[in-house]
C-alpha cells in the first residue's frame, strides 16, 4: 500500500500542509505511526475540506468524531477507491509530454463539473484515461471542437446517472435505515454499499455497449447502403427523418389540482408508453420535457404510426389526453439533442394540435405513402414564431 510524508499527502489530497496538519491535530486524520498517509487518508482529507467549505466547524467536527458520536471509517471501504486523488503531473506537464493544448486538459475537469483548474494544477488519477483518449483522438485528425463535445456528452449522462443512482441511495437505503435508528456514518459503507457499487458500474458499461451496437449498427446500415447505391444495385429512397413532439393536455391543471405526485405518476406512465412505443417503430425519445417528449424518427411514416399509436394508449391508460406535432426534414445533431427549423417547426405545430390530435406538416405527409394512414386538410395556418402560413393535416387510421 503506497502511503506518502505530510508534503506529499497535502499535495495528493488538494489540502494544504498547514491544513493537514490541522486535521492530525484534531485527529480527525490519524498517520500511521511513522507519521505516513495512505490514500484512505488522503480521501479523508479532502472530504473533510469539503464538509468545511459547506459551513460545518472543523473544532466541532473533531470533537464530534473524537467522542464517537461522528464517524468517517466509511470512506475506507472499496466503494470509495473512486474518490481519486491529485497524482498525475500538472495540466501543464502533461500538455508538454502529449501535445495537446493545456486549455484541452483542462477541460476535462471543467466539464466534470468541477472549478476549472489552473495549468499547475495537478491532474486526478480519474482523469488520466481522457488524456490518453484524446491523444489517439488528436492523432486521428479529430477536431478540439469534436473532442470537447464528446467529453461534454459522456460528463453530463455520467451526473444523470450518479445523481440518480445517489438519489435512489438515499430515499430506499439511508432513509429507511436512518428511521431504525442507524446512524448515517454506518450506513453509507459495509458490504452492501461495496456490491452495489461493482455492480452499478459493470451495468454502466453493458449499458454502453447495448447502445454501441444500436449506433454502430446505424453507421454499418448507412454505409453498406451507400456503397450499394454507388454500384447501382440499391436506389436510396431520401427522405428526411421526422421530429416528433408529445404533450399532455392540461398537465400544468393537473400539477396544481392534484399535487406532484400525481403529475410525477403520469409522467412514468407516460414514459412507459413513449419507450415502448417508439422502440417498437424504429424511433426514440431524445428529451424529455416535464408534460411531454420530443422524439427523432427515420422515417416519417412510422413516426406518424407510432404518434398515432401513443395517442391512443395515452386514452386506454385514463391518463390526461396527447397531442401531438410532427415535421420532416434536416436536422442538426449534437451532443445527444438535435436542433434546427425541423425541431422548432415540429415543436410549433404540437402546440397547435388539439387533445387528441396528431397534426403534421406537408412533408410527413409526402414521406408517408403507402402507409395505413389517412390525411385531412387542415389548411394554411399561421404558427406562432414561424414566417408565413404552413400547410397542415391531420392524420388519422385509414378505413
Amino acid at each position: 500500500m503506497d502511503a506518502y510524508d505530510l508534503a506529499e499527502a497535502a499535495e495528493r489530497s488538494g489540502v494544504r500542509a498547514e491544513e493537514l496538519a490541522r486535521l492530525v491535530e484534531l485527529r480527525i486524520v490519524t498517520p500511521d505511526q511513522e507519521g505516513r498517509f495512505t490514500a484512505g487518508h488522503l480521501r479523508r482529507a479532502a472530504l473533510v475540506k469539503s464538509l468545511v467549505e459547506s459551513g460545518i466547524p472543523i473544532e466541532g467536527l473533531g470533537s464530534a468524531i473524537r467522542s464517537g458520536a461522528v464517524s468517517l471509517s466509511f470512506i475506507d471501504y472499496a466503494a470509495y477507491d473512486r474518490f481519486s486523488s491529485l497524482g498525475g503531473p500538472t495540466f501543464a506537464q502533461m500538455a508538454q509530454q502529449t501535445g495537446l493544448p493545456v486549455e484541452l486538459l483542462m477541460y476535462i475537469r471543467e466539464a466534470a463539473g468541477s472549478i476549472a483548474p489552473g495549468p499547475d494544477d495537478r491532474i486526478r488519477d480519474n482523469e488520466l484515461p481522457f488524456v490518453d483518449l484524446l491523444v489517439v483522438a488528436a492523432g486521428a485528425g479529430i477536431s478540439t471542437a469534436a473532442m470537447q463535445q464528446m467529453i461534454r456528452t459522456q460528463a453530463d449522462s455520467m451526473r444523470r446517472i450518479a445523481e440518480t443512482e445517489s438519489v435512489m441511495w438515499q430515499a430506499e437505503v439511508i432513509g429507511p435505515a436512518t428511521q431504525r435508528g442507524l446512524r448515517p456514518d454506518e450506513i453509507l459503507g459495509g458490504e452492501l454499499g461495496d456490491r452495489m457499487s461493482a455492480l452499478t458500474e459493470r451495468a454502466v458499461i453493458a449499458m454502453y455497449h447495448l447502445q454501441q451496437t444500436k449506433a454502430w449498427t446505424a453507421n454499418i446500415l448507412e454505409g453498406v447502403e451507400q456503397q450499394l447505391a454507388a454500384a447501382g444495385l440499391h436506389s436510396r429512397l431520401e427522405h428526411p427523418p421526422a421530429m416528433c413532439f408529445l404533450d399532455i393536455t392540461g398537465y400544468t391543471r393537473l400539477t396544481q389540482e392534484r399535487g406532484d405526485a400525481a403529475a410525477a405518476h403520469v409522467a412514468e406512465e407516460l414514459g412507459w408508453i413513449v419507450r415502448q412505443t417508439s422502440v417498437r417503430h424504429g424511433g426514440r425519445a431524445v428529451k424529455w420535457l416535464g408534460d411531454g417528449v420530443m422524439l427523432h424518427y427515420p422515417s416519417p411514416r412510422s413516426g406518424v404510426v407510432a404518434a398515432l399509436e401513443m395517442v391512443e394508449a395515452v386514452s386506454a391508460a385514463e391518463l390526461p389526453p396527447a397531442h401531438v406535432g410532427l415535421h420532416a426534414g434536416p436536422v442538426i445533431f449534437q451532443e445527444g439533442d438535435y436542433y434546427g427549423q425541423t425541431v422548432n417547426l415540429a415543436s410549433r405545430i404540437a402546440d397547435y394540435a388539439r387533445a387528441g390530435e396528431v397534426i403534421v406538416s406537408q412533408s410527413v405527409v409526402d414521406a408517408s405513402t403507402e402507409s395505413p394512414i389517412a390525411f385531412r386538410a387542415v389548411g394554411p395556418v399561421e404558427l406562432k414564431g414561424v414566417v408565413g402560413a404552413v400547410e397542415l393535416y391531420a392524420a388519422s387510421r385509414s378505413a
